[in-house]
């Protein structure tokens, strides 16, 4: 019982910390970012690189945050920007493009399945229980990257200008506020995020062109129903992947691997704000 209460606490924090890139997309542009999965397997493969140049595996996350940044920016200002007026052309845009950069990484990389070294290795005991130690670090740094982009957003102009946008566009930018570039930044931001999110989550499994579609479909579907609320993606991480983690032990991981989506479905049509206030 220890270890499966662990392990929901850190499922919850993995999934929050790979989501919370594209919530904050999804809050300031009103799109769903689907090259998100792309921008996660770039920061595994971020993670991988520094394992073969011999560097410090923590050196991995802002490599990855450095690999997604720029190529946040560089889809932003070349195919997202031009599909302001048209979100639905821009959420097939970014689908495509994720299908671009993983046949990019094969090009590269080869199909191979690979691995990338773990920051942390080892066990701890905690409650009677020999439990993983990276996974458990996972827990305070989801707390802190959440943190951090609150107080991003409530603590500086960038986060003000940020929250305007969200609230009310037209009347942000009758206010003088550039959204063009808050949309920037956010989309750089929450690209850098997805990228972090990859090299974080990297040590747990394995490296291929594909390792982030799964997690890009469980990120869509926990944001779908958290809104634009950091709380409300935390609550439903915690729902949510637990009933994975609990169904994937008891059950059936096969039937695990559905059920964030299934429940997703199920609360939206029952409840269409989901786990946002309202």
């Amino acid at each position: 019982m220890t270890a499966l209460l662990l392990d929901v606490v850190t499922t919850a924090a993995i999934l929050f910390a790979v989501a919370s890139g594209l919530l904050l997309v999804f809050g300031v542009m009103k799109i769903i970012n689907f090259a998100h999965g792309g921008l996660i397997t770039l920061g595994g493969y971020a993670a991988l690189i520094t394992t073969q140049l011999g560097l410090n595996p923590w050196f991995g996350i802002p490599m990855a945050a450095l690999f997604g940044a720029v190529a946040g920016t560089l889809i932003e200002r070349i195919v997202v920007r031009p599909l302001y007026a048209r979100p639905l052309d821009a959420i097939l845009a970014t689908w495509g493009l994720g299908i671009i950069i993983g046949q990019t990484i094969v090009l590269v990389f080869g199909r191979e399945v690979q691995f990338a070294a773990a920051p942390l290795g080892g066990t701890i005991d905690l409650l009677g229980e020999s439990y993983s130690l990276y996974r458990i670090v996972m827990v305070p740094i989801a707390i802190l990257l959440g943190l951090g982009i609150a107080l991003l957003l409530n603590g500086t102009r960038l986060g003000l200008a940020t929250r305007a946008v969200i609230m009310n566009e037209d009347l942000a930018r009758g206010l003088g506020i550039d959204s063009t570039w808050v949309r920037f930044v956010t989309f750089a931001l929450g690209s850098a995020l997805a990228a972090v999110a990859g090299a974080l989550i990297t040590p747990l499994s394995s490296v291929d062109p594909n390792m982030g579609v799964p997690w890009l479909v469980n990120a869509f579907m926990l944001v779908l129903v958290s809104g634009t609320s950091l709380a409300s993606l935390a609550v439903a991480c915690l729902v949510l992947g637990g009933a994975q983690v609990v169904v994937s032990s008891l059950y059936s991981p096969v039937l695990g691997g559905i059920t964030i989506a299934l429940l997703a479905a199920i609360i939206l049509r029952t409840r269409p704000q989901g786990f946002a206030r309202g």
